[in-house]
This record gives C-alpha cells, structure tokens and sequence, in this order.
C-alpha cells in the first residue's frame, strides 16, 4: 500500500480545492501538543501548506510547556474569542481535553480531530493513524530481524497518552507472538530524544544485553541511539512516525526502521478538511493514513526536506463519501 508521506511529494497541478463558488480567507486555528517534539513541527508545517494552496490562513496554538493540559485549555478560550472559522486540533491528553471540546461545540466552532484520538464531544472528523496496528506491524519487523529470539526495552511516550498506550499495545501484541524474545523493561519518556537518551543509558547499565529497542516514536529512537553509540553498544532500533530524521537514520544504517505515520500530512489533510467543511464540500467522519514500514529497501523519495514539500491534492487521498 503506497504511503501517505510518498503521496505527500507529489506537487498538485493546480491549488488546492479549485471549486466552485470556493470564498477563500478562512481562519483556521491549529492546536499541537508543544514546541519540542519535531513531529508536531511537521504538522504545523502541512498545516501551512496546506492553507496556502487553499487561500485560506492560519493561526498556531502551541504550549509553551510540554503537553500542558492547563495551557491548552486555556488557549482554547482565546480561540473562542478570537473566533477562528474552524478549528484543527490534537489533544495533549484525549481524555483531560474533553471539556476543551465541548467548549468549542458550544461556540458552534467546528473541530477536525487529528494525529491523537478525543474521547468526547463532537467532530466533524477524525483523521489519524491506526497507531495499535502501526507498532504491531514495526514491532514484527524488528523481532523478525532478530531471528525471534533475543532481549528487548520498550520506551514509551506520555503516560496517559491514548497514542502511547496504543503503540505500546501494538509493540506488546508483537513480542506475544515470539515467545523466545524477552521483553527487559517498558520504560516512559515522554516521546523526546533526551529523556530517552537518559532512560536507554540507564537500561544499559542495569541489562548488559540488549538486542532491540522498540521506540514509541522516532524522536526516543533516535535519543536510544545515542545512548548505544555513547555506550560502545549495538541493537536494533525502531521507531514510529516516519519522520524527515528517521529517515536520514535509516539511510546511514542508524536506525532499523519506522512506522510510518506521517505529521506533514496529518497537518495537510486536517486543514483541508476543516476548510472544505467551511465551504460545504464532503468530508469523511473518520479516515484512517494506510499503513507502511519504512527501511533501508523502501526510502527513496521520502528524505525530501520539509519545507521542499507539497500538500496532496486532496482527491489523490481522500474518497468523498
């Protein structure tokens, strides 16, 4: 199944949703986790493309401290005063955001749900990843490269997070499947590159074998890697997100592999739908980014700088209904 991030290279030949009787100008209000996860950069990027093909604009909500629930409350009130047209959101915490929601129903504000699944109140869609399967998929891959037997860590991403808990469940589902693969320790660090850096070097020291490293997203992966160079040790890593740093990764052997859940074209197609939903075109209730495992054998075409990217045309991904 072709990837979202290949699809994402393709320039359109046109903007964006040239329709008829299209109005332009529409204020969309785009909310991320925090500032530090280069993940969340890569949503806000497509976010930002996409409203430029678009001509309509857009307005960031960023935490300044890392997955503040407080914080995001709180600027979702500033977006019930600033009256944005529509509203393009990722919950720091699915369950904790649910009053954040309902305040933006109540303002007859509509909201596209992405990257991160809310529990409660109403959207008029959800588009992410199916993240259990995702890890399930990148778990298989490294336990298959290590001949099925062997000692693993699990580093996790934000306790109480509903995408760490699904990754995490995926990469558990995977190890029941080899029972001569020994899971050592399933450790949070909060999805950043330093604070996995930090845990990894612990595991280190506490299991002097380690084969494999199944990381939450590629920002732990990459901050495990460190620790192992750090440490004169070797393992098979892998990561989730398919990020422009994986790749680069995975391209001078680093790194094993990534699961590919592209925040660039989360970013596109969450803005698309909540501009076309302003402009009464369809929108799907849910839709779900197909599902790929990337290594050295399938990168090509994926290791294009950001900012040298373009949106999918809409239709190229995206069945109406």
């Amino acid at each position: 199944m072709l990837s979202m991030s290949l699809l994402v290279l393709v320039s359109c030949s046109k903007p964006a949703e040239e329709q008829p009787g299209k109005t332009g100008g529409e204020s969309i209000a785009v909310f991320t986790k925090n500032q530090t996860n280069p993940f969340f950069q890569t949503v806000r990027l497509g976010a930002e493309n996409a409203a430029k093909q678009m001509n309509a604009s857009v307005i960031q909500y960023i935490p300044t401290v890392q997955d503040s629930i407080t914080e995001q409350l709180s600027e979702i009130e500033d977006a019930i005063i600033k009256r944005p047209g529509a509203v393009v959101f990722i919950p720091v915490n699915s369950k904790a955001m649910i009053p954040g929601i309902e305040k933006l129903n109540a303002a007859n504000i509509p909201v596209v749900n992405i990257t991160d699944r809310i529990l409660g109140g109403s959207v008029i869609s959800f588009m992410g990843c199916d993240e259990t399967n995702l890890s399930l998929s990148t778990g298989r891959f490294l336990l298959q490269k290590m001949n099925g037997c062997g000692n693993v860590i699990i580093l996790e991403g934000v306790g109480g997070s509903e995408n760490s808990a699904n990754r995490v469940n995926g990469y558990k589902k995977a190890l029941a499947e080899f029972p001569n693969v020994k899971l050592l320790a399933s450790q949070p660090a909060n999805f950043q590159r330093i604070q996995a850096l930090q845990v990894t070097e612990n595991l280190l020291q506490s299991y002097p074998q380690i084969d494999g490293i199944l990381a939450a997203n590629d920002s732990m992966a990459l901050g495990a890697i460190e620790a192992l160079d750090a440490a004169k040790r070797k393992a098979l890593v892998v990561g989730l997100n398919g990020t422009k740093e994986a790749i680069d990764a995975i391209k001078s052997g680093k790194l094993l592999a990534s699961g590919d859940c592209d925040g660039f074209t989360h970013g596109c197609l969450g803005t698309m739908a909540a501009v076309r939903h302003l402009r009464n075109l369809p929108v799907p209730k849910e839709f779900i980014f197909s599902l790929m495992v990337i290594d050295n054998t399938n990168y090509a075409g994926l290791d294009v700088p950001y900012e040298q990217r373009m949106c999918p045309s809409w239709e190229s991904i995206v069945k109406n209904p």
